[in-house]
């Protein structure tokens, strides 16, 4: 009896990682995908991914679903013919992006072991195109919870220190100051800082401990620090971005926005000389419109 044994690969899959050092931002992309996925994977780009061109008998499937698996694990899949690729959380610091074929013919390879080489090429490549695509697709502006996030308490040893509000008019004032007063080599002494902001808001009850208080905050936050040991205080690259963000928050893009909505509108019939005016009155008019087509 001449008796030999084969083996083939019934079903393969290949796995690309991409580690990050904390969760949270793992979580974030990943939901972003979802949402860009569902509605931008569409035949086209899916086959773009596989290698494959769309015929008119096209055996399988193609299609993109979410799966959950189990509570809050989900799972982003993407199938072409008997193939597909996947994409979810891993190990808490892992995002994964895997591609699973039940049947090596739809990329026009054989099923032998001694294919392996190519199978991890193709497979590769294909992993390869999604990770690239979706670096497109979210290679734009997403949301940060950067004021809820700073409104939440932190422990300073342990101590609790309060968050900052974006409504706390007394903490815009401080970083207003902190912003127009420059940033000195040596920092700003307490003294120095409840000069420039009592003289700069005509403030009379502002009081060196109030704003003692307000740089504890700030200090505890990461956005304020001390040089060497002494009492002198300056930004630091992260306060001085959310020094900006608050500032011009309350001063360029709420507040006269507030004011047109709530209080007055500027004549549209007078002519305009200013394009941040141009642009406000244009936001004024995207604003109408949402809500025009919620009160419809």
């Amino acid at each position: 009896m001449n008796l030999s044994r084969f083996y083939a690969i019934s079903q393969i899959e290949y796995c690309r990682n991409f580690i990050f050092k904390r969760n949270f931002p793992i979580r974030n992309l990943f939901k972003r995908s979802c949402e860009l996925g569902l509605w931008l994977l569409t035949a086209d780009k899916i086959s773009e991914f596989f290698g494959q061109r769309i015929r008119k008998k096209l055996k399988g499937k193609v299609h993109t679903t979410l799966e959950r698996v189990e509570h809050g694990h989900h799972i982003l899949r993407a199938y072409f013919k008997n193939a597909f690729v996947k994409q979810y959380e891993k190990f808490l610091t892992f995002l994964r992006g895997e591609v699973c074929s039940n049947n090596l013919a739809d990329f026009h390879l054989k099923k032998s072991l001694d294919n392996l080489p190519a199978v991890r090429q193709v497979l590769s490549e294909v992993t390869d195109r999604f990770a690239a695509f979706q670096a497109q697709t979210l290679n734009v502006h997403v949301d940060f919870a950067l004021f809820q996030r700073l409104a939440s308490p932190v422990m300073a040893g342990k101590s609790k220190i309060p968050g900052i509000k974006i409504h706390d008019t007394r903490m815009v004032r401080l970083m207003e100051v902190l912003l127009h007063s420059g940033r000195q080599m040596a920092g700003w002494r307490t003294a120095q800082i409840h000069q420039l902001i009592v003289t700069t808001h005509s403030l009379k009850h502002f009081t060196l401990t109030q704003l003692r208080y307000d740089l504890r905050k700030l200090k505890a936050h990461g956005l304020l620090e001390r040089q060497d040991q002494r009492y002198l205080y300056q930004l630091t690259d992260k306060g001085l971005k959310v020094a900006l963000m608050f500032v011009l928050f309350h001063k360029r893009v709420c507040g006269p926005l507030a004011y047109s909505l709530f209080n007055r509108k500027p004549d549209p019939t007078l002519p305009v000389n200013s394009k941040l005016e141009t642009a406000y009155r244009r936001a004024d008019d995207s604003i109408q419109k949402i809500v025009d087509l919620l009160a419809a």
